[in-house]
C-alpha cells in the first residue's frame, strides 16, 4: 500500500514529477484517425486548430497486419506536424495484446515529448493503471521527457465499471474516463448490437386508459447508457478528472448523435468522440455553452455580490447554489474563448441588460 506522502512522488529516478492537477483544457471532440492510413494521416496538418483533440489510434479498428504501419506512422506524424492549440492523443492497444509493450516502448521515446495523453482500452481496475504509470515513469526518465504523460481509461467491462472510483483514483496520470459501449455491451450479456445510441426496444408505456390494455398508449425511449453515464462522471468530479461520451456509431443519423452528445453534456461531460468530421462539427457545437446560456450565467454572478443570500431574477429564485452552477458554465466559455475566435467573439458580444 502506497502512503499519501508518496503519490506524488516520481515512480523511477529521472522522471518527471506527477501532476498534481489535470490542466482544464478543452475536449470537445476526441478525434480519431488511423495513422498507418496514407490519405488519413495527409490531412491531419491541416485539421490543427479545427479540433481540441487529434487520436492516433492502434488498436481495434486497426488490422493485425497492419499494426507496425500505424505505429510507425503515428511517430511520424507527431515528429512532423506541429499541434499547436490542439491536444495530440494516442490510444495503444490493450494490456492483454501483443502489440501493447511495442507501442510504448516506441512512441515514448520517438513522441513522448508531443503525447499529451495515452488511452488505454480495456481497463479493468487500479491494476493496469499502476501498471502503466510505472513503465511511463521508467519510459520518460530514459528519454529525458520532462512533463508526465496522462492516462484516460476505457470502460469497456463490467468490471471496470464496478471499479470505476479506484481506477480514477489509481495514478496522478489519470486525465480521464470514456465510455466503450460496444465492448461493454458485450461484456455485460446485453441485447444491443448498435454502437452508444439508444435502443427501440428500452422502453417504458404509458399506464392503459380506463384498463384498456389494447388501447393507444405512447411509448417512451429510454437510454441504456444513463446509468453508466451518470457513474462515470461522478467518479470522475470526486478525483477531478475528466468523463467523455465515447463512440456514437451511426455517423448518418447526426439528430440521434447531437441528443446523445447534449444528455452527456448536461449530465457532466466534457467531450465525445468523433468517428467523422461531421461529428466535429456536432461535438464543438453541444459541448459549448450557448451564448444565451452564458449570458444568464453572467447575470446571475453579477445579481448575487458576493454570492451570498438570495435574489429575484426574472421571476425565479437565485442562491449560492446557482452561482455555483453559473460559475461552471462561464468558466467553460472561457476557456472555450481562448481557443475558439467564433465563440470569443459570440461571447464578448454579451450584454447584461
Amino acid at each position: 500500500m502506497r502512503t499519501a506522502k508518496d503519490f506524488f512522488a516520481p515512480l523511477a529516478v529521472g522522471a518527471p514529477a506527477p501532476l498534481r492537477e489535470i490542466p482544464a483544457r478543452p475536449s470537445r471532440a476526441i478525434h480519431f484517425f488511423d495513422p498507418g492510413n496514407e490519405k488519413m494521416a495527409a490531412k491531419v496538418p491541416a485539421m490543427v486548430g479545427t479540433v481540441d483533440v487529434l487520436l492516433g489510434n492502434l488498436e481495434d479498428a486497426v488490422k493485425a497486419e497492419n499494426k507496425e504501419k500505424s505505429r510507425l506512422g503515428l511517430v511520424k506524424i507527431g515528429q512532423e506536424v506541429d499541434f499547436g492549440p490542439t491536444q495530440f492523443w494516442t490510444r495503444i492497444n490493450s494490456l492483454d495484446s501483443p502489440w501493447v509493450l511495442d507501442d510504448l516502448t516506441t512512441l515514448v521515446p520517438a513522441i513522448g515529448d508531443k503525447l499529451d495523453v495515452i488511452m488505454v482500452p480495456k481497463v479493468q481496475g487500479a491494476e493496469d493503471i499502476h501498471y502503466i504509470d510505472r513503465l511511463l515513469a521508467q519510459l520518460e526518465a530514459k528519454a529525458g521527457i520532462t512533463k508526465p504523460i496522462q492516462v484516460h481509461a476505457i470502460l469497456e467491462t463490467a468490471r471496470g465499471v464496478a471499479n470505476i472510483e479506484e481506477i480514477c483514483a489509481a495514478s496522478p496520470r489519470m486525465q480521464g474516463l470514456s465510455l466503450g459501449p460496444a465492448d461493454l455491451a458485450a461484456d455485460r450479456r446485453m441485447k444491443t448490437t448498435r454502437v452508444g445510441g439508444g435502443h427501440p426496444g428500452y422502453l417504458v408505456r404509458q399506464d392503459p386508459t380506463d384498463g384498456d390494455i389494447e388501447g393507444l398508449r405512447t411509448t417512451y425511449q429510454q437510454d441504456l447508457w444513463h446509468y453508466t453515464i451518470a457513474r462515470m462522471v461522478d467518479a470522475c468530479a470526486m478525483h477531478g478528472i475528466y468523463p467523455y461520451y465515447g463512440p456514437f456509431g451511426d455517423i448518418k443519423d447526426v439528430v440521434a448523435c447531437e441528443d446523445q452528445f447534449r444528455n452527456a453534456f448536461l449530465l457532466g461531460c466534457v467531450g465525445a468522440w468523433s468517428l467523422h468530421p461531421v461529428q466535429i462539427k456536432i461535438a464543438n457545437k453541444v459541448f459549448s455553452p450557448s451564448v444565451e446560456d452564458v449570458k444568464h450565467a453572467r447575470r446571475v454572478i453579477a445579481a448575487m455580490g458576493d454570492g451570498t443570500g438570495a435574489v429575484m431574477l426574472d421571476g425565479k429564485m437565485e442562491d449560492d447554489a446557482s452561482v455555483k452552477q453559473c460559475k461552471v458554465m462561464v468558466a467553460l466559455a472561457d476557456e472555450l474563448a481562448a481557443i475558439d475566435p467564433d465563440l470569443k467573439a459570440a461571447y464578448d458580444a454579451i450584454t447584461l441588460d
